[in-house]
């Protein structure tokens, strides 16, 4: 990331939090981390190239935030003997107990209960490491994000929210994921510090439900177009209420910015209705949930299209499905059932979402020299009184190698190839490999994906132990929260992987993924992704896995080991790539 400015510059926090003007402020000393230095570099970014009336019908801006700082936490961890914790490696849960029996670093709290003195409204508590968001190595959900709702009648039961959301972040820093992903990048617990940002839920309250109409992931390269459109030309993801759906590999609606009307690739409206997104996550601000400070989804909770329909937030965003023409039609004026295709926005143009999108992808790329990924909120009155708000919450970088690789039609073809497919992610070859982990095909049923999950977790471990790395073939989405779409692992998880191959079969055929914390991580790792569809053109020869020496299996995985490097080669101009027998 672009130094923004040293970091004694940012203004202390004022104690008049919503009637001061100044946005972007600090508490103690230390170090911002790696998200808030994104947030206060693209803050200025924004000032410059995105004043107010640059884009008519919408205002985009840092939703309002104060950090923590770094130093807060060391004198928390030092102060309350943490360390000794953190180095027996208790499991996730009685770590977070021993970090909510802890004590705030006295400096702090009198800030902290200035803000929720202040604030009745949501507010996210959200990570910023010293290594999160670094190039190579992004951290991108590994660490913990909590929302509370803040709308409790008395400021100290509104406090002990704030601090205990604070200390879950920070006990988040030495989870088990989190220590997994240390090892793999080679770093040591001890090399990381937190910093925390509070800051402001970008969202409209409609009734004991308050989210942003739409969220969104913005990716300057897009290793999966679809023609007309090309890599370059990005891509975004959006989903109704909070972003938690784009970063768990939910269901999102993806689309290219330079052709936002472009159909999608389902071979009728039904099969579209069939794949739409069904619910939403918002924060819960009726009647308290369960006490459960070490739950990260405290205070969220689920909707549905038909609660979206009765708070007015999806005449914008969706289509309605007519049965009897297999077709849908633009916005919600006629029954039937609804599709999340966000047409009215992208096609009708009613909020200027995409104009702020192609402006945003080519600001934010130009300021950092790099591809970027963007990750945002927009909230509007259903009234169309004012403008919509763009609230920008993340800005990362990310990495498109440059290498240039041949995969011409007779490689691609090979029927000695243990894995082919024209659809692949990343760019670059690899002769490091002998390793290979599959989910086995025999065995498979989607209803076993958490168990094969927990047994892949025990392979990466023991290969990353070991120095080594593998190739990971399995179905349906990696990383999807939804076990029904798709293996759900986390990136620690599975952090030996370094080609990763994603099939889909007749029960389990869903589109690929982008957009979220994990492939964030994955493409930031250099790892090489593959897509194969159980129709072609691709294909994975399942018969030649099976004949490589196995090294060990469970029930529902197989470790195999080739005796000679894979040849594994992907070209990111055409998205083709193969993986190989070594020698060939």
């Amino acid at each position: 990331m672009p130094v923004v400015a040293a970091e004694s510059s940012f203004p202390p926090f004022d104690r008049q939090f919503l009637s001061s003007d100044r946005d972007f402020t600090v508490i103690g000393t230390g170090a911002l981390g790696g998200k808030a230095l994104g947030l206060a570099f693209i803050k200025r970014i924004i000032a410059e190239q995105c004043p107010p009336g640059q884009i008519p019908g919408l205002t985009i801006r840092i939703p309002r935030l104060t950090v923590v700082q770094t130093d807060a936490f060391a004198q928390f961890m030092d102060h309350n003997r943490l360390w000794d914790v953190v180095r027996e490696e208790p499991p996730d849960d009685r770590l977070a107990h021993a970090f909510q029996r802890a004590d705030l670093p006295p400096l702090i709290v009198g800030d902290l209960r200035a803000i929720v003195q202040e604030m009745h409204t949501p507010l996210a508590v959200r990570s910023s490491s010293l290594l999160e968001d670094a190039l190579r190595h992004p951290f991108a959900g590994t660490y913990a994000t909590k929302m509370i709702a803040n709308n409790q009648p008395d400021t100290d039961h509104r406090f002990q929210r704030l601090a205990e959301a604070i200390k879950y972040v920070w006990a988040s820093t030495f989870f088990r994921d989190a220590r997994s992903y240390l090892r793999a990048i080679g770093r040591a617990c001890d090399d990381e510090r937190m910093a925390v940002i509070i800051q402001e839920v970008v969202g409209r309250r409609h009734g004991n439900r308050f989210y942003p109409a739409v969220s969104g992931v913005i990716r300057t390269h897009n290793f999966y177009p679809m023609p007309p459109a090309r890599p370059e030309d990005g891509v975004v993801s959006l989903a109704l209420g909070l972003g938690k759906t784009i970063v768990d590999g939910g269901v999102v609606w993806t689309y290219s910015p330079a052709y936002p009307a472009l159909p999608p690739p389902y071979g009728s409206a039904r099969e579209l209705l069939e794949n739409t997104q069904t619910e939403f996550w918002a924060v819960n601000m009726g009647p308290p949930p369960a006490y459960d400070p070490i739950n990260e989804a405290e205070y969220l909770v689920t909707g549905s299209l038909a609660d979206a329909e009765a708070d007015g937030t999806l005449r914008l965003l969706a289509s309605t499905y007519d049965g009897e023409s297999d077709r849908l039609v633009l916005g919600t004026g006629r029954h039937g059932p609804r599709a999340l295709t966000f047409a009215p926005v992208l096609e009708l143009d009613e909020i200027p979402l995409n104009s702020a999108v192609r402006h945003l992808m080519t600001v934010c790329r130009e300021a950092l020299a790099s591809d970027v990924e963007i990750e945002f909120a927009v909230t509007f009155d259903p009234e169309r009184r004012g403008p919509a708000d763009f609230g920008f919450l993340q800005l990362r970088p990310t990495l498109v190698s440059g290498e240039r690789i041949e995969v011409p039609d007779h490689v691609l073809a090979d029927p000695a190839a243990l894995v082919s497919s024209d659809r692949v992610l990343g760019n670059g070859a690899r002769d490091d490999l002998t390793d290979i982990v599959y989910v086995r095909p025999d065995t498979f049923e989607p209803k076993h994906t958490r168990a094969i999950a927990a047994e892949l977790e025990a392979l990466s471990r023991a290969l990353v132990e070991a120095g080594r790395h593998c190739v990971l073939i399995g179905f349906g989405r990696w990383g999807s929260s939804d076990p029904w779409l798709g293996i759900p692992v986390t990136w620690p998880q599975i952090a030996a992987a370094r080609v990763i191959v994603e099939a889909t079969r007749p029960d389990m055929h869903v589109t690929p993924s982008q957009g979220s914390h994990f492939f964030h991580n994955m493409t930031s790792f250099g790892v090489l992704y593959f897509t194969v569809h159980h129709a072609g053109p691709g294909r994975i020869h399942w018969d030649a896995l099976a004949a490589l020496p196995l090294v060990g299996e469970g029930p529902l995985v197989r470790h195999v080991r080739a005796p000679a490097p894979l040849a594994v080669r992907v070209d990111g101009r055409t998205g083709r790539g193969t993986i190989a027998p070594g020698g060939r």
